[in-house]
């Protein structure tokens, strides 16, 4: 029986831009991309990835289709394409090099700011969306102009550079909120669809108080949530990401803890309850297997 190539994970910006033959980045939670400028060299046996972070694709005048999860990413004179972490991509030959940029960035970044506790709410960077965001001349200006900002602050470091590069990502994606608010359309793909909504499920779960009154979300209540089977779920999740139901709910859990971490006071036995956790221990060790760092290892690193 032929098996399967498990998409290949990529932790960390560094290690996709070594992937790539590109320069190491000037920061290890944001790369650039400038295809005008650099030439991308991708691995042609790797025949799917995804990566543990967001990215946004400029390109200019692309037409085409780029294959993301069991859909379609659709381009039509070029536009805007969001991914978020851990969803797969399936690299395409046609679309490589074309004039534009890609922003790589590591959700850790934003920690320190507001944008930690908001950008879950930024629905295109979810599976339900399958057409590339369209943008008037005008509008491709605007963008193009930000990403010209992120490489010419990308060169300096100085106390402000973190600032002025977060406020950046912040500004473009306001705009490509008003740029999608004008322009999407609800997708067709019946799982793409389903993942969206499990996706946003589990955001309100563990951006809300249920945690603390109902401990962590179980796979049953997902399943119950989407009115489908733990079975149906598990398998078209595993056929699609290659990862089971689990897996989703401890990234969701363990991307809430990086940042109650990282932006309160709290211990991280306060933390572990609030979380939903009997136990402490039990979050530690699910925390350091997940992101290899214990919680206070974490915590300390932004001290």
């Amino acid at each position: 029986m032929k098996t399967s190539q498990l998409p290949r994970l990529y932790l960390s910006i560094s290690e996709l831009f070594y992937e790539l033959q590109l320069p190491t980045p000037l920061h290890p939670l944001i790369g650039l991309i400038d295809y005008k400028n650099e030439k991308v060299r991708e691995n042609e046996t790797i025949r799917q990835f995804h990566f543990d972070f967001y990215s946004i694709t400029f390109k200019k005048d692309f037409c085409g289709l780029i294959r993301y999860g069991q859909g379609y990413y659709e381009f039509e004179n070029g536009g805007l394409l969001f991914t978020g972490p851990r969803q797969i991509i399936f690299p395409s030959e046609c679309e490589r090099n074309t004039d534009g940029y890609t922003l790589f960035f590591h959700a850790d970044i934003f920690n320190n700011y507001p944008l930690g506790n908001t950008i879950s709410k930024y629905g295109f960077f979810s599976y339900t969306v399958c057409k590339a965001l369209s943008l008037s001349d005008i509008e491709k200006k605007i963008v193009f102009s930000i990403f010209e900002a992120l490489a010419m602050e990308l060169d300096k470091k100085d106390t402000f550079s973190q600032d002025v590069i977060v406020s950046q990502i912040e500004l473009l994606l306001n705009y490509s909120n008003r740029f999608y608010n004008r322009q999407y359309m609800e997708p067709k793909n019946t799982h793409s669809d389903l993942i969206g909504k499990m996706e946003a499920y589990l955001d309100q779960f563990f951006n809300k108080d249920y945690l603390l009154a109902e401990g962590l979300p179980t796979v049953q209540q997902v399943a119950d949530h989407l009115e489908v089977s733990t079975r149906y779920l598990n398998n078209m999740l595993r056929s699609i990401t290659g990862h089971n139901t689990q897996y989703h709910i401890h990234v969701k859990l363990i991307d809430k803890a990086k940042v109650d971490i990282s932006t309160n006071n709290n211990t991280i036995a306060e933390i572990a309850y609030k979380l939903g956790f009997k136990h402490p221990q039990s979050f530690s060790k699910l925390f350091k297997q997940k992101t290899k760092q214990s919680p206070i290892e974490y915590r300390e690193s932004f001290q």
